[in-house]
């Protein structure tokens, strides 16, 4: 199918790139279905929304800059997306990259949690006071190497 995208134009995308989040992203919930894309940088990716061209989100497994990063959520949330264990999931932070220069910054609060199996996803909301909305990723991969083997 192709897709136009807010930053690679008009491309051609493989039906199994599709993914539903029936309940939205907060702040974009009309907006329910997306492709998931390889970035031109890794280890980044893009949420792109399918009907929406500049509607776009770039994300980062955050397991990449914080190891110890944990979800807490209860089974029944993950249920609406039809997830049966951790195995299964995709988990994805939201980044900002600010225009004025400033660091870019992953939001662990509100992980996008995708099943790989029925490509369906949703953001969950963490109430763990370590996740916030924007940390540092650069600051803290620099940490997370120090770090002891």
């Amino acid at each position: 199918m192709k897709v136009a995208t807010k930053s690679y134009g008009l491309i051609e995308v493989d039906e199994r790139q599709r993914i539903s989040f029936p309940l939205g992203i907060l702040g974009f919930e009309p907006v329910k279905e997306y492709i998931l894309l390889d970035a031109e940088r890794q280890p980044f990716y893009w949420l792109q929304a399918l009907d929406v061209e500049q509607v776009a989100f770039i994300l980062i497994n955050p397991f990449l800059f914080r190891p110890d990063y944990e979800l807490d959520i209860n089974d029944e949330e993950l249920q609406d997306i039809g997830l049966s264990g951790p195995e299964k999931a995709l988990i994805f932070s939201v980044v900002t990259i600010p225009s004025d220069g400033g660091p870019m910054t992953a939001n662990l609060q509100g992980p996008l949690i995708i099943n790989r199996e029925t490509r369906s996803g949703k953001q969950a909301v963490l109430t763990d006071p370590r996740w916030k909305t924007k940390h540092d990723i650069m600051s803290e991969l620099a940490t997370a190497r120090k770090g002891p083997c």
